[in-house]
């Protein structure tokens, strides 16, 4: 993994907004309805290459596939995997009291994403082993068609067994541990092929915040929690065994949704365990109204011995398009905390975390990763 050694480099979270065409097709896909693998092939490399190429022109340093191929970071896995059918039943949010009437359209417009969130109802395992080197086939084929404007690192995301295991219930398994070591043996392959394939392999975490607010976990204790969350680093850590920490990045979050996020857990609660997996960069969300404020903690806390930070310097559900000077100020205050090598900018989340609920423009999200490298160069001035 590359770090900032001569100046402040870029990358995001992700995923990013998908072309109308595509979107179109993946959600009538979802919806069961017949469509051409053939034409949806064509969609999702044409969508793939153009992803790459915007990122290289917005002047972000460390590129992905954009996610094309997934209609959700998280729920792909059941294309994937064996062991999964029926529906899951949507997570009880305490907010939801706190803020009814807002929540009532909040449910009603994710309802009309027809996403599939089915439950675990079966041996779970790995049914389509080649879906991943799809994926890398088309990510390689994006950053041929660039030439010689070869970015400067490369990643691609794949979901953890936490945050699977959050969003596809388990019915099948006679407890959590073993669901989530099902999910970690089913998972491991993907996870090395992507490694093998020499990318930066990120780890999408938000079980490890954004659990802490829904379903059962919201009347644990911030202890029982911690236990919870270690749990599931501990096992994450066993399906990584085999990839080096400098080839690894993990994303936690607590919801990349638009609302009042007063019951999130803070992230002092919950660094020390973030810190024991495996993965050397830590991407977290740092640029919204509600986490904003933490990069304090880093005056009092220390950065482990080989670990980098990847702060969220832009809100990926807002439209604005944040100044640069904004952007530069939110990554000097990282880099004199940490060391300027310690930092990599990114984005709070997923500009495009599940197909159809895209919250931001695709034009702006383009604008809004132009601000980021324009204040990384900023800083940068000001750094070296």
């Amino acid at each position: 993994m590359k770090r900032s050694t001569e100046r402040i480099l870029t990358t995001h979270t992700g995923s990013l907004p998908r072309p109308d065409a595509l979107a179109e097709r993946m959600l009538a896909k979802e919806a069961g309805q017949a469509v051409d693998p053939a034409e949806l092939e064509t969609l999702i490399q044409a969508a793939t290459t153009e992803a790459v190429q915007q990122q290289v022109a917005c002047g972000v340093d460390v590129v992905n596939d954009g996610e094309m191929s997934k209609p959700g970071y998280s729920n792909y896995v059941k294309d994937r995997l064996t062991g999964f059918s029926g529906q899951s039943g949507m997570k009880h949010r305490p907010e939801w009291e706190d803020f009814p009437e807002y929540y009532q359209l909040n449910r009603q417009d994710a309802a009309r994403a027809n996403l599939k969130t089915p439950a675990c109802t079966g041996p779970v395992q790995l049914a389509d082993p080649e879906a991943v080197h799809r994926d890398i086939a088309r990510l390689r084929a994006a950053l041929a068609a660039l030439g010689d404007q070869q970015p400067a690192d490369v990643f691609m995301t794949a979901a953890s067994p936490g945050v699977i295991a959050h969003f596809l219930e388990n019915q099948y398994y006679g407890s959590d541990e073993a669901y989530l070591a099902a999910l970690a043996d089913a998972m491991r392959p993907e996870y090395e092929a992507i490694a093998a394939a020499g990318f930066v392999l990120q780890l999408d975490c938000p079980d490890l915040a954004m659990s802490r607010h829904m379903g059962a976990n919201a009347a644990l204790s911030v202890e029982q929690f911690r236990a919870k969350i270690a749990i599931q680093v501990e096992v994450l850590n066993h399906a990584l065994a085999g990839i080096p920490p400098e080839q690894l990045r993990l994303h936690l979050c607590w919801g990349n949704y638009e609302g009042p996020h007063h019951r999130d857990v803070p992230l002092r609660d919950i660094l020390d365990v973030v810190f024991r997996a495996r993965p050397s960069a830590i991407s977290f969300e740092g640029a919204n109204p509600r986490h904003g404020h933490e990069w304090a903690l880093f005056e009092d806390v220390k950065l482990p011995e080989g670990k980098l930070l990847i702060p969220g310097v832009l809100d990926s559900t807002t439209n604005y398009v944040e100044h640069p000077e904004l952007v530069a100020q939110r990554i000097v205050r990282y880099a004199r905390l940490v060391g300027r090598e310690n930092v990599i900018a990114g984005t709070d989340c997923g500009f495009g975390t599940f197909v159809g609920r895209a919250r931001v423009d695709r034009r702006i999200t383009w604008a809004k990763l132009q601000a980021m490298a324009e204040g990384a160069r900023l800083a940068s001035q000001q750094l070296w």
